[in-house]
């Protein structure tokens, strides 16, 4: 068995993460296209989705909102 010579490469924490807060939104909004073209029992469905993904996405951008704000 061999293993890899020379140092360990540092990890990337950004790679650990998930989406950004900006991702998670545009990730969630894409949900609504295409909406008119889908039966109308299933609007409710996906506006439920797209609230719990915006929800999450607000949550998880909590912590960097009054810098984005300008209000640090």
């Amino acid at each position: 068995m061999s293993f890899p010579s020379g140092p360990a490469r540092p990890v990337d924490p950004r790679t650990l993460q998930g989406p950004s807060s900006e991702e998670a939104v545009a990730a969630a909004l894409t949900a609504l296209d295409g909406l008119a073209d889908r039966p109308l029992t299933e609007h409710v469905a996906v506006f439920e989705q797209v609230h719990a993904a915006l929800g999450r996405a607000l949550a998880d951008g909590a912590d960097g909102a009054p810098e984005a704000l300008g209000r640090a």
